[in-house]
């Protein structure tokens, strides 16, 4: 195995010297960091999702009337009353419990920014993913074939 920036290359030739507890291993490991790899593109589907439901909202804000009553969410089934007293300035979440006041355009910058970077991480995610697949799947047809030489034929 040769090791390319933390990633470790597996070729097909490799595979064949192994023993069946090697190929047990890296067939394991394989599949692990394919379930991680899953769950970032799961986490990075809510959070592209989050942030595009975000930017309609700061899109049918900034249409709304000064004064206008509407409904603020403060949890997804809490609303209370208010009023829109400026729509120009909005409170951009950026992580960790901190709010940064911007300007409703700086917002929609904010948030078609981060969208675009997670678009780019998932794009990424997916080679990734696709890649570490293929090498669980090949292993996997090395240990089966290992398995059925070592079986008594019947």
């Amino acid at each position: 195995m040769a090791s390319s920036r933390g990633q470790q290359v597996v070729r097909t030739g490799d595979l064949e010297k192994m023993s069946l507890e090697q190929l047990k291993a890296v067939k394991e490991q394989a599949d692990v960091e394919v379930n991680l790899l899953q769950d970032s593109l799961n986490n990075i589907r809510t959070a592209t999702g989050r942030l595009e439901i975000a930017s309609t909202a700061l899109q049918d804000l900034s249409l709304r009337p000064q004064g206008k009553k509407m409904l603020v969410p403060l949890t997804a089934s809490l609303y209370v009353p208010g009023t829109l007293d400026d729509a120009d300035k909005v409170l951009v979440d950026i992580g960790t419990g901190y709010f940064v006041e911007k300007t409703m355009a700086e917002g929609k910058d904010y948030c078609e920014r981060k969208i675009s970077l997670l678009k780019s991480n998932f794009d990424q995610l997916i080679e990734v993913a696709s890649n570490k697949k293929k090498l669980a799947d090949e292993v996997g047809v090395i240990l089966q074939a290992k398995l059925k030489q070592l079986s008594p034929s019947s």
